[in-house]
């Protein structure tokens, strides 16, 4: 059988690794029933969920045909590396900085990965994203995460 995409052939293939492992390791917790479910369940669920579209998009890589076979190009390291910095950056500036600080820190290392950034798209984005986890997490779930920078802690 023809690989006809192989971006698609090894997405597939990642992707039912992920499942797999993520189904696998749920059964190490208990998984319940479901009227009531366990720790495992939830990610026992997304894990065959996964598993499973990357079985289809396995099967479209060997079925649909693209152009010159689709292939792989290199490994883009500065956005790999920008997504990594952003995160880290996040987690160690939110207690003493504050959301208001580390989310706009997170969505613009974000956007700087990408091949279009603007400067306008960032802040807007980096604005609602506080407002709404200020709101989802502070309101809604009651997790009191800081705001403000804690200035003299």
């Amino acid at each position: 059988m023809k690989i006809k995409s192989q971006k698609n052939f090894w997405s597939g293939l990642v992707f039912i690794a992920i499942g797999v492992a993520f189904a696998w390791g749920s059964t190490a917790y208990r998984l319940g029933e479901s009227a009531a479910p366990g720790p495992g369940y939830f990610p026992l669920g997304l894990g065959l969920l996964l598993a499973l579209l990357g079985g289809f998009v396995l099967f479209a890589s060997l079925t649909i045909e693209s152009h010159g076979g689709d292939p792989i190009e290199g490994l883009k390291w500065r956005p790999l590396l920008l997504l990594l910095l952003s995160v880290v950056v996040f987690g160690a500036t939110l207690e003493k900085f504050g959301m208001v600080v580390s989310l706009p820190l997170l969505v613009v290392l974000c956007g700087l990965a990408g091949d279009e950034f603007r400067w306008r798209d960032a802040l807007l984005t980096a604005a609602v994203m506080t407002v709404g986890s200020w709101i989802v997490f502070n309101l809604v779930l009651k997790l009191n995460l800081p705001l403000w920078p804690a200035f003299g802690h």
